[in-house]
C-alpha cells in the first residue's frame, strides 16, 4: 500500500527531471551525503529494521571498524540517524536507529533515483 504523499513526491521529482537538460544535472543533485555506498547501506538496514547494533551494521554491510564508524558518524551529524550508548557485560555497546528526518530524507533520495531512472528509459 503506498504511503499518503508519495506520489506527489514522485511526480515533482520526476517534473524537475524533464525539466532539466541531461541526466548528470539530474543526477548531481542526488543527496550526496546518502550517495555513498556505506551511508546507503546504513539507512536502507536502519529503514528496515527498528534499530542495529554496531556490529550488526558492520556484519550486514561487509566493512570495517573504522569505516562504519566514519559513515556513522556523518548521518549523526545531519541527524539522519541517532546512536545510543551503553554497555552490555561491560562491553560498550552502540545502537544505531533512523530519524524521522532521516527517513524523509531515504525516502526523497528514492524518489530521485527512480524518477532518474524512469526518465532514462524514456
Amino acid at each position: 500500500m503506498a504511503k499518503p504523499g508519495a506520489a506527489p513526491r514522485r511526480d515533482e521529482a520526476e517534473r524537475t527531471l524533464k525539466a532539466e537538460r541531461g541526466g548528470a544535472a539530474a543526477a548531481a543533485k542526488l543527496d550526496r551525503l546518502i550517495h555513498e555506498r556505506v551511508r546507503l547501506g546504513i539507512l536502507s538496514a536502519l529503514a528496515a529494521n527498528d534499530s542495529l547494533t554496531f556490529g550488526e551494521l558492520k556484519g550486514l554491510l561487509k566493512t570495517s571498524d573504522g569505516n562504519l564508524s566514519v559513515h556513522a558518524r556523518k548521518l549523526e551529524a545531519a541527524q539522519y540517524v541517532a546512536a545510543a550508548k551503553s554497555f552490555q557485560d561491560r562491553v560498550p555497546r552502540t545502537e544505531y536507529r533512523l530519524t524521522a528526518q532521516g527517513r524523509r530524507a531515504l525516502e526523497r533520495y528514492l524518489d530521485h533515483l527512480e524518477a532518474l531512472i524512469r526518465a532514462a528509459r524514456g
